[in-house]
């Protein structure tokens, strides 16, 4: 693992102690300092963490801003061309998602962490099913893995 775009939902749960994959995110968040794994904030994020908390309440120094720009606007219309959103799910929504997707794209970002399998995970795996992306989603309901940062690789002692 070299880097990771932070999802709104990772967000959430990594400031407020009281959701329940709080401690898993604190993990993530600190595995990725002490690797010096790249972390990304989208612009979009912090639009959608904004709405109900200031995102200057988090320890922005240790994240890579990340404005959403021609390029990834570009990618962005070619993802949502090639892959149709399901019946039912939020079109808002989704279309952040494929933002958020095609910004890892374009910046060849490994990662996503995130609690959201109902979209962001799907759709991203529907793009590498289709060979359209190639970044993974790690969901913090999971747990902490930590063979994400060793290629896949589990210790013998684990």
């Amino acid at each position: 693992m070299n880097s990771v775009l932070l999802d709104t939902s990772f967000l959430i749960t990594f400031s407020d102690p009281n959701r329940p994959n709080h401690q898993v995110a604190i993990a993530y968040y600190k595995e990725c300092i002490a690797r010096k794994i790249s972390m990304y904030l989208s612009t979009i994020v912090i639009s959608e963490f904004q709405v109900k908390q200031a995102i200057n309440d988090l320890p922005l120094r240790n994240f890579i801003v990340l404005p959403f720009n021609v390029d990834h606007a570009m990618r962005c219309g070619i993802v949502i061309r090639q892959m149709n959103r399901d019946a039912g799910d939020d079109r808002v929504q989704v279309k952040d998602d494929y933002k958020l997707i095609s910004q890892c794209d374009c910046e060849s970002i490994d990662f996503i962490f995130s609690e959201d399998a109902n979209t962001l995970s799907k759709y991203l795996e529907k793009g590498r099913e289709i060979g359209l992306v190639s970044a993974k989603s790690i969901l913090l309901r999971n747990g902490l893995d930590l063979s994400w940062f060793e290629n896949g690789q589990q210790s013998i002692l684990s």
